[in-house]
């Protein structure tokens, strides 16, 4: 009887509703197609910060006096040309998403336009070429939520919030091959308020980008798999300490950022002022320290994967990583800071490891990854799942996240802003749709 009473104008308005150039279709092909290209674009990254990594610690083996010049002058030129053409690509790029989030349609203008996220990838693998400590995991968050938000508007759908979210979440799951990190970033960081109707589009993006990333990059374990676990004592112990420590040096890190960023005190501010002039400081500092340790370059990946599987380093490691890290954060140029803190929080639980020596070494460590980075971006839940995702330490649950909910209040306690929204006032769209500050710090 319903065929029956199927005229052509009822059967036009069903295809209309719910035929192949549905709204709800094009929303499905756009997220399928968006989270494809994230993930050839996150592997594709990732082989290109890696092999430039790797070159300037060649250069800088072959030729020990090299940093001390290519350092600084690279920091003064990214700089400079960040500023010339993309100012939007400066620091992390998780503040421009979170930014761009709150007017998506003025968003795509400049925080996350095709000309940003094309110089922040080029002047990235710029800044690890002159040894920056800086990570690729921020900036393909920006790259992602942008790739998404095109594919959204090729197909003609209106943008909102949750494109860019799902856009980034899918690049953190394809930069760490973390699909789980991935859902819980959006939850905690991206998205200020967490909508129902995400879900499926955030989940969706997440594993269709972390299965390209998968399938051509192999099942691959980031930092290796850690095996050793915690008895209930010890862990009762040890996650409490790790949190205290790991997350005041997290906040006081977070604090210093946002300090440089918007204090008014008169010599930051002549600083800041004079953005080349910084960048060249702050690079010649990175090439200091670097030179005389030999550790403190670049992402710091190595340094914590060889931590974590039982290498020492000296103890002053974390400290100088720290200050590396810092350097390049507030010089202005394009990177991220995920994979320097995760070093920097190996670093302290190599210190750790001094204070336990009876306990599982390995499992020490990453309590002092955990607690460190949540202190900085002060999401728990992420900072738990990267860790165990990245080194298969699912046995080190309970004890990781201990440490993260202590780490997150005593973060807390140094520095009361989150970083990444703190970060993300300075682009905030002006009414031109130009990003309303852009200042260098972050």
């Amino acid at each position: 009887m319903r065929f029956r009473n199927l005229t052509p104008i009822r059967l036009r308005a069903l295809l209309r509703r719910h035929g192949p150039e549905a709204m709800v279709w094009r929303r499905r092909i756009a997220i399928l197609g968006g989270a494809i290209v994230i993930g050839l674009i996150a592997l594709l990254f990732a082989r290109l910060s890696d092999w430039a990594g790797m070159l300037f610690l060649q250069m800088a083996r072959q030729w020990w006096w090299m940093p001390l010049v290519a350092t600084p002058l690279g920091f003064a030129s990214l700089v400079w040309l960040t500023r010339r053409m993309a100012p939007a690509a400066s620091g992390s790029g998780i503040p421009q998403v979170i930014a761009a989030s709150r007017d998506p349609e003025r968003g795509m203008t400049a925080l996350v336009s095709a000309r940003t996220v094309i110089a922040k990838l080029m002047l990235t693998i710029g800044a690890l070429l002159c040894g920056a400590s800086v990570g690729r995991e921020g900036p393909t968050v920006q790259i992602a939520a942008s790739i998404m938000g095109y594919v959204h508007r090729w197909m003609a759908i209106p943008l909102r919030a949750s494109v860019f979210i799902a856009g980034g979440a899918a690049g953190v799951a394809a930069a760490f091959n973390t699909p789980l990190a991935g859902v819980s970033f959006a939850i905690e960081e991206l998205a200020s308020a967490y909508e129902q109707r995400m879900t499926l589009l955030v989940m969706a993006a997440v594993l269709i980008a972390g299965m390209v990333s998968l399938g051509l990059a192999g099942d691959y374990v980031y930092f290796g798999v850690m095996r050793q676990t915690l008895g209930v004592s010890q862990a009762l112990i040890a996650a409490p300490v790790a949190g205290v420590l790991g997350g005041m040096a997290g906040g006081l890190f977070a604090r210093m950022m946002l300090g440089i960023a918007t204090t008014a005190f008169a010599p930051i501010q002549w600083l800041r002022a004079r953005p080349i002039l910084l960048a060249g400081g702050c690079g010649m500092v990175i090439a200091i320290l670097g030179t005389v340790t030999g550790l403190t370059w670049g992402t710091g990946y190595r340094t914590a994967h060889a931590v974590i599987a039982g290498a020492d380093v000296p103890l002053w490691f974390g400290a100088a990583k720290f200050v590396s890290t810092l350097a390049t954060a507030v010089s202005g140029l394009p990177g991220g800071i995920f994979a320097p803190s995760l070093s920097v929080g190996a670093g302290i639980g190599d210190m750790l490891r001094s204070i336990f020596p009876d306990y599982p070494p390995g499992a020490i460590v990453l309590l002092g990854m955990v607690a460190y980075f949540t202190g900085v971006v002060r999401a728990p839940l992420t900072a738990v799942i990267i860790i165990s995702e990245t080194t298969a330490s699912r046995g080190l649950m309970m004890p990781l996240l201990a440490s993260a909910l202590v780490a997150d209040f005593a973060g807390q306690l140094v520095c009361k802003e989150r970083l990444y929204h703190g970060l993300s006032k300075r682009f905030a769209l002006g009414p031109t749709g130009d990003p309303g500050a852009r200042q260098e710090a972050g």
